[in-house]
């Protein structure tokens, strides 16, 4: 009997609690599901949590669950305001902007920074419709920790017709070197082998393989490198 009437009661949180948590939910705004700021992201962990345990646990009170949600809604409200109208204030509750990728090379010391991979980052390119890195002229990591990419002009779409040009295969690089690490399987899967890959390095001024972290390989064995450490590189100054 009191299996059944716990039951009944969880059941009946369920009804009354998903209908506020969706009126919250939509009154705090499309940014709060799509973007997903840090700020954000603790207050719907919160939420998460709070109806959680309100629904898991029927000796919690119903009514105290019901405020703190509407609380909570109207909190990350303020909030978002705030950063609306203080961009001071908006910086110190998120991340910048970080530059991953200039001009087809990694920047290694932010991708330390914010402990991104770079297999983490080309997987981002490929939901980017990127397969060579080559092509970015900028890659960026967003505050909400989505990848934005800029390709190079020439990259950038424009259609065969307007070119007057026969479609031609796609360009797709493969990883060779990652972090001074020769991956030898993708090396025999051109019929190539480390000899063949150490001459061209040399021709293109790199002898030692320990300095490389990252380095790719076409099917027409073009062969692309990035340093570890790279100098020389101008990183665009982007902000919120």
């Amino acid at each position: 009997m009191e299996l059944l009437k716990d039951s009944l009661l969880v059941t009946g949180r369920i009804i009354t609690i998903i209908p506020l948590l969706l009126f919250i939910t939509l009154f705090m705004g499309k940014r709060a599901i799509g973007e997903l700021p840090v700020f954000d992201f603790l207050i719907i962990v919160t939420l998460g949590a709070v109806v959680g345990a309100d629904i898991a646990d029927p000796s919690i009170h119903h009514f105290p669950t019901a405020v703190a949600i509407i609380i909570l809604g109207i909190f990350q409200r303020i909030i978002a305001n705030w950063k609306l109208s203080k961009r001071k204030f908006g910086k110190l509750i998120t991340f910048e902007p970080t530059v991953v990728i200039q001009n087809g090379k990694f920047i290694t010391a932010n991708l330390k920074e914010i402990r991104y991979s770079v297999d983490n980052i080309l997987q981002m390119l490929r939901e980017k419709n990127v397969f060579d890195i080559k092509e970015v002229e900028t890659a960026i990591i967003e505050p909400n920790g989505a990848l934005s990419v800029l390709k190079k002009p020439q990259k950038r779409l424009v259609t065969l017709e307007d070119l007057e040009l026969k479609a031609k295969s796609s360009s797709i690089s493969f990883p060779v070197i990652i972090e001074g690490k020769v991956y030898n399987n993708v090396l025999q899967d051109f019929n190539v082998d480390e000899n063949w890959l150490k001459r061209q390095l040399a021709i293109q001024g790199y002898h030692n393989i320990k300095r490389i972290f990252f380095a790719s390989v076409t099917r027409d064995l073009e062969l692309h490198v990035s340093l570890l450490n790279e100098r020389d590189i101008i990183i665009p100054p982007v902000r919120h």
